[in-house]
């Protein structure tokens, strides 16, 4: 086990006691390197910094719209290829096409359509729908990017909903069937309750992954979160401070040890309702 442990040690947790440590200093990493103890310091910056609080409220935003969002389509389009529609195999291949793409290359394709005179603006003036501008508009930039997530990442979703279904008896539907229920009826009183353990997994796993938005805001800004900061999310803040401004990477470190007490704490709520669901 000694070389795995030492990858380990190196690679993991030595770099996770190291952020900390930086975290509670201000640092100096170019020419000579100094390391000075501030304390909590770099903790109470983040109260007062304008943008922090901004990227912190676009995440939030974010999180809020994304994460139920697909959720809610990931399901129904499991649902849908779970109903022995014709062509099932087809459009399982199709839906899931978006998760293999890589994420900077969708990036790319996505701001190409999102350009004024791009496909998605194109397709709105010929149905009489205002067009707008996607990338420059603060009102609009995070919502492109979140139509854009919400496309790419709730495939993958789907596929763990998929796996679910199949173990859902075929005995309930039958019932339901012979008691006369619609198909809406039987998708909210009996697949959406026998999915809730699933559920609250993807769930947690979206908010988990919607916090840690970082390449696709970067490309579609130039890494400035713009514009007017609209696309300027907690990751992205953290690799500016770290990278960008010199002697804040001991702040930048405090950032990153903030937002991996947020992730912590949706990793418990996960396990608390794992529980809660298995018991139930």
């Amino acid at each position: 086990m000694s070389p795995t442990l030492f990858v380990l040690l190196l690679f993991l947790v030595g770099p996770i006691f190291y952020a900390i440590f930086l975290s509670f200093h201000k640092v100096q990493l170019l020419g000579t390197a100094s390391f000075d103890f501030v304390g909590m310091d770099n903790f109470t910056k983040i109260l007062d910094d304008s943008r922090a609080q901004i990227a912190l409220w676009n995440t939030f935003k974010y999180v809020v719209i994304v994460v139920p969002t697909q959720t809610f389509l990931a399901m129904v389009l499991a649902a849908s290829l779970n109903a022995g529609m014709k062509g099932e195999k087809f459009f399982r291949i199709v839906y899931f096409l978006p998760t293999l793409t890589s994420s900077a290359v969708l990036t790319l394709i996505f701001m190409w359509m999102y350009n004024q005179n791009g496909l998605i603006n194109k397709v709105l003036d010929v149905i009489g729908l205002p067009t707008y501008n996607w990338i420059g508009d603060p009102a609009v930039a995070l919502n492109a990017i979140m139509i854009m997530n919400i496309w790419s990442t709730a495939p993958f979703f789907m596929v763990i909903y998929l796996a679910a279904l199949q173990g859902i008896p075929d005995s309930l539907y039958e019932a339901a069937d012979l008691d006369g229920a619609s198909a809406i009826q039987k998708f909210f009183y009996i697949t959406v309750p026998n999915l809730r353990p699933v559920t609250s997994f993807v769930v947690i796993m979206g908010i988990i992954g919607t916090f840690q938005l970082f390449d696709q805001s970067y490309i579609f800004s130039g890494g400035s979160g713009g514009p007017n900061n609209s696309t300027l999310t907690v990751v992205l803040l953290i690799y500016q401070y770290a990278f960008k401004n010199l002697g804040t990477m001991g702040y930048a470190a405090a950032l990153a040890f903030a937002l991996a007490i947020v992730i912590l704490v949706a990793t418990l709520i996960q396990r608390k309702f794992s529980k809660e669901e298995s018991l139930y």
